[in-house]
């Protein structure tokens, strides 16, 4: 079993900055990647970033240019640092964990609200 757990979220004016942690626990050893989708007030969950055991990133082209994932594998802890906030970027920000096989499983976080305002 792995647990996740977000946090960083808030409330932040357009223009501005955030970073967001989601720190693993339980079975770590075997995380294949892990990454970020977001949902947004009636809208579905959006894929956002992704990084592997390796440190490959990967975004959606909608992040692209002003997000960045990374991890801390001494912290067990994954990051996405969010630039110049939009409106659209307001969701609740949620991390996930895929494990290798033989497990191979989705692991997901509860999530971190993120709110813009004008």
């Amino acid at each position: 079993q792995v647990q996740l757990v977000e946090s960083g979220g808030g409330l932040v004016q357009t223009g501005g900055s955030l970073r967001l942690s989601c720190a693993a626990s339980g079975v770590i050893h075997n995380i294949d990647h892990m990454g970020w989708f977001r949902q947004a007030p009636g809208r579905q969950r959006e894929f956002v970033a992704d990084i592997s055991s390796a440190g490959a990133p990967m975004y959606a082209d909608s992040a692209k240019g002003r997000f960045t994932v990374t991890t801390d594998h001494a912290k067990n802890t994954m990051f996405l640092e969010i630039s110049d906030l939009k409106l659209t970027d307001t969701a609740v920000y949620i991390c996930y964990a895929n494990t290798a096989p033989p497990d191979e499983k989705a692991y997901w976080g509860q999530g971190t609200q993120v709110t813009v305002f004008p």
